[in-house]
């Protein structure tokens, strides 16, 4: 175990971190009393790509999933609702 006062802290910070990833275990102590451990961040393990490079879960809905045909075709009923409607129906005057 490495035990470094703040001063050596800030001053050799980096030797520090290279320890925490070889995975010693740092404290970092005041007035000679422990209060911060310097741990290694796990890395998260890659993550499954496809053949065309992008992540496993794309497209694993392929076939299950279907939109009609007329689905972003104009609406005019629709977009007279949303043209007529008041932003905030509690006031009294419109947009």
């Amino acid at each position: 175990m490495v035990i470094a006062n703040i001063h050596q802290a800030k001053t050799h910070l980096s030797k520090l971190i290279e320890q925490a990833e070889a995975g010693e275990e740092v404290v970092i102590a005041r007035n000679g009393k422990p209060v911060v451990r310097l741990t290694a961040v796990e890395q998260p393990a890659d993550e499954p790509r496809r053949p065309d490079g992008l992540p496993a879960w794309m497209g694993s809905l392929k076939d299950q999933i279907w939109i009609a045909p007329n689905f972003d075709d104009y609406d005019a009923e629709i977009a007279e609702m949303f043209e007529q409607s008041k932003l905030f129906p509690w006031e009294e005057n419109g947009p």
